[in-house]
């Protein structure tokens, strides 16, 4: 794996939402069920990515919640199981009403109070993204909500993490991207912003991407470490 630029203390800390911050077993677990296969809601997920990016690179944009529901089709016709509308409608809105991760608030408290500046980026619609900071009850620990709908570009593209930047007037050496997801953590890496990745279960990084300037088990773990900078 490269080796990552050197780490200097950050003043914004941009999260990404999905999986990162907010916890998606229950939705993964009944994704499951009703499709009638263990791996029913990653083939989904990474559907999803995939599909987004497809737009990215093809000069297209439909919102995530659309790219979600026909992939959503896509796995129905992969695994022969045609769930009726209603339900199916109900299973992908699951997205808007996650709980968060354990850790997640008290880490953002430690960070906030530390002084940080904290905003969310997703690839998720506006509208998604604030439904999901109202539900979780994580909307007000942060500075600004960000969804790639303002550029019509899906992270990781550089397009949303240098949006952000500007809008709020930061250099990218003075901003850390935190996320759980190691695409994530190399388009902002390759965007020239610092990155922190939270190893969750199942998370891994890209070796062929420079290695993120830190690394925690947890979000506490990684806000103790930036607070100790």
């Amino acid at each position: 794996m490269p080796t990552a630029q050197r780490l200097t203390k950050p003043k914004l800390l941009l999260f990404d939402v999905n999986e990162t911050l907010l916890d998606l077993s229950e939705m993964k677990s009944r994704m499951n069920e009703t499709i009638g296969n263990e791996f029913a809601f990653t083939h989904w997920f990474t559907l999803m990515l995939q599909y987004s990016l497809i737009d990215t690179v093809t000069n297209q944009y439909h919102s995530f919640g659309e790219i979600g529901h026909a992939t959503f089709e896509m796995v129905e016709d992969i695994y022969g199981n045609k769930i009726p509308d209603e339900e199916a409608q109900e299973l992908l809105g699951m997205i808007r009403q996650l709980p968060p991760h354990p850790d997640v608030e008290p880490g953002l408290t430690m960070l906030r109070d530390a002084g940080f500046q904290l905003v969310a980026l997703t690839n998720g619609a506006d509208e998604a993204l604030e439904q999901q900071m109202e539900s979780s009850g994580l909307a007000g620990y942060f500075d600004f909500l960000f969804s790639v709908d303002s550029v019509k570009k899906y992270k990781p593209a550089p397009d949303p993490y240098r949006y952000v930047l500007n809008a709020l007037g930061a250099k990218p050496s003075e901003a850390m991207l935190i996320a759980a997801h190691g695409w994530d953590i190399t388009g902002a890496v390759r965007a020239g912003l610092q990155a922190g990745f939270i190893a969750r279960s199942g998370k891994t990084l890209y070796p062929l991407a420079p290695e993120p300037q830190l690394v925690g088990v947890s979000l506490v773990d990684l806000a103790e470490k930036l607070i100790r900078l």
